[in-house]
């Protein structure tokens, strides 16, 4: 069956990853999110955005794959065409054993120059040594091929999805025959038009997710669980009953 698995903070929340607005603490905890997520706050104060980002990066480093990411990358195993299409920044999925991941929002364990996209190996952001406990300010390396500083390659608010990661995920959702939603609030466009696109189609919407969020009224089926319950029981499920079934859903 061809499955696409579109996934959210949710599913890393179990793995301990804070969410975006919950990692503020410590040094940042007088922050808004929102006001270090953006080119302008880097420009504005780059010692400290780029410390906030390898202090998020360092957690996501020492974090592991939980239950749910492993059942997502095992659909593939169980003998489903699976492309995950991921809100996250962090690397769970592809650690979890996941092969085809199309990252909508970058990556966090990356980095690469504000100027012309140089990027270098070891990837800076983690380099040593680590941050200390709470984060700390530090300057971004500079790019010794234009002199700009290094940014986080994730995308902050006012710019564009990468195109290719975008593309990507549209065609895998136009292809997929159960578009599996898990972690995600579906508040963040335009990842959050992906469900309807699927529908519009006729692809039945599985909506994994201990809260209701605007898809649930949509949704073919809301099962209210954590994501590690919710994979765990969609991957059972497959095994037994075919997905066009409606008790499939139940």
């Amino acid at each position: 069956m061809r499955l696409v698995v579109l996934s959210g903070a949710g599913i890393s929340a179990e793995s301990g990853i804070p969410t975006f607005r919950d990692a503020l603490t410590g040094l940042w905890a007088c922050f808004d999110a929102e006001r270090l997520a953006t080119e302008d706050a880097f420009r504005a104060d780059p010692a400290l955005v780029w410390g906030w980002y390898r202090w998020r990066a360092a957690m996501v480093a020492a974090a592991v794959p939980n239950a749910a990411h492993m059942d997502v990358a095992a659909l593939a195993d169980d003998g489903h065409a699976l492309t995950v299409v991921t809100q996250n920044v962090d690397d769970l999925h592809e650690r979890g054993g996941a092969r085809e991941v199309l990252h909508l929002h970058g990556r966090l364990l990356a980095s690469r120059c504000i100027g012309c996209g140089a990027r270098v190996m070891p990837d800076p952001i983690l380099a040593a040594p680590a941050p200390p406990e709470g984060g700390a300010r530090e300057m971004p390396p500079t790019c010794v091929q234009c002199g700009q500083a290094f940014r986080p390659d994730v995308v902050w608010f006012g710019e564009s999805l990468p195109s290719d990661a975008w593309d990507a995920a549209e065609a895998a959702v136009d292809a997929c025959e159960l578009l599996i939603v898990v972690g995600t609030s579906s508040l963040v466009w335009p990842a959050a038009g992906l469900p309807d696109r699927a529908l519009r189609a006729g692809t039945p919407v599985l909506e994994i997710n201990p809260h209701a969020t605007p898809l649930t009224p949509r949704a073919t089926a809301h099962w209210s669980l954590a994501a590690t319950a919710g994979m765990a029981r969609l991957r059972a499920r497959l095994q037994t009953t075919d997905a066009s079934h409606t008790a499939f859903f139940d």
